[in-house]
């Protein structure tokens, strides 16, 4: 090897090119004969796998937070023989600030098996709370949807001109699932339907009806019509089909195309950071509020490019399950312009959906495995630590399922 080629082996782009190859084979990507990344299967297992180093940052990152305070909060997640489901009482709580609930909020969103996203621009985010016993039931939010998702516009019907016009009526649950012992009651369920409530529109009307675009400019009348999720997990059994009498909760839209940026840790992304601002690239830093939710996505696509990477790594193979939650009587006609008032008959609150919920799943879930009474808090240590514990639940259902 000349001293020409040795020092280009040490380049940033050398160093990128082999920690991104090594990353990719040690999550067990392949490759086809024309280059696309294969997975070996489209596993549950091999979904945790691909998302498991993203996890362990988030993990160490929050090391501090749940050294200080999980020893406070664990009085807050119940253990079994705390909960009693014929007696489960949801209550909302609508997080603001950096204080108590913001930290049961983070500690909560950790002890699943893929991390979570921060979410961006207008968020929303929930504690779901059993008031029978003054425990953290699960946990939701809310925030701005990407620009473009072929299965939500196509089934909407919308033209460009509507997107652009009416985005602003729909957001995305980017986080949603329950805590144990509850989840091991269908309890994500039940955190899944309180979305469709009254209690959520009233919220999201006052704190965002009348607010200013920040990329438009224009003031906008918006209303909560509607809300997409997806699942973590490819395809979902918590949302399918998810109604409580005649009325839907969530339906299935379609599948995303497989493409993303999820695989591509945090230590890796910031490497192509770097690269991207050796070379004086705009995408290194351009992720100021207005900039879109898929900053990261094209960063990545931009490093990729600089690098002479073809595109298709960011094609992962894992489709994930699209869901939209109709919130109002007519949400597709004002989603299209064909309606301006929301029609918000039938949209019941809070207290009227969990008495309804809990019925439909959490008392016969019991009664058919009474081995959530086993579970206690103190296991809340090694279920942030590691994702998952021994617990008894159904596949789509450990902990949580989180969009």
């Amino acid at each position: 090897m000349t001293v020409k080629r040795a020092a280009a082996a040490f380049t940033p782009e050398a160093r990128i090119k082999r920690h991104l190859r090594q990353h990719l084979a040690d999550l067990g990507f392949t490759k086809d004969e024309d280059g696309a990344l294969l997975l070996p299967d489209d596993s549950k297992q091999t979904v945790r796998a691909l998302h498991r180093k993203q996890r362990e940052e988030k993990v160490v990152e929050n090391a501090a937070l749940v050294a200080q305070f999980l020893p406070s909060l664990r009085q807050y997640f119940a253990s079994g023989v705390e909960v009693q489901p014929d007696k489960i009482r949801p209550k909302l709580q609508l997080v603001t600030g950096g204080g108590l609930e913001a930290r049961l909020f983070r500690l909560a969103a950790l002890t699943w098996s893929v991390p979570v996203s921060a979410g961006f621009g207008r968020r929303m985010r929930y504690l779901v709370w059993d008031e029978n016993n003054g425990k953290l039931i699960g946990i939701f939010a809310i925030g701005d949807p990407v620009y473009n998702m072929s299965a939500r516009d196509d089934h909407i019907g919308w033209t460009i001109k509507d997107r652009e016009q009416r985005l602003v009526n729909l957001m995305d649950a980017y986080v949603l699932g329950a805590v144990p012992p509850y989840s091991m009651l269908l309890g994500g369920k039940l955190v899944a339907c309180l979305i469709r409530t009254r209690d959520v529109y009233d919220d999201f009307r006052k704190k965002y009806g009348g607010s200013e675009g920040i990329i438009s400019g224009t003031v906008k009348n918006a209303r909560l019509v509607a809300v997409t999720t997806s699942s973590s997990m490819g395809r979902s059994s918590i949302y399918n089909r998810l109604r409580l009498g005649e009325t839907s909760y969530f339906s299935s839209i379609g599948f995303t195309g497989g493409w993303g940026h999820f695989h591509i840790p945090d230590d890796l992304f910031e490497e192509m950071r770097t690269y991207l601002r050796g070379i004086k690239h705009g995408y290194a830093d351009l992720h100021s509020f207005g900039e879109g939710p898929n900053w990261r996505l094209r960063t990545v696509r931009a490093a990729l490019d600089a690098l002479g990477f073809k595109a298709d790594i960011l094609k992962h193979g894992i489709q994930r399950e699209v869901f939209l939650c109709e919130t109002v009587g007519n949400s597709v006609q004002v989603l299209k312009g064909e309606a301006k008032r929301p029609k918000l008959d039938g949209l019941l609150s809070v207290k009227q959906v969990g008495e309804l919920a809990t019925q439909r799943w959490m008392i016969g879930r019991a009664e058919r495995r009474p081995e959530y009474v086993t579970w206690s808090n103190r296991s809340l240590d090694e279920l942030i630590r590691i994702g998952s514990v021994d617990i008894p639940t159904e596949v789509d259902v450990n902990g949580a399922e989180c969009a």
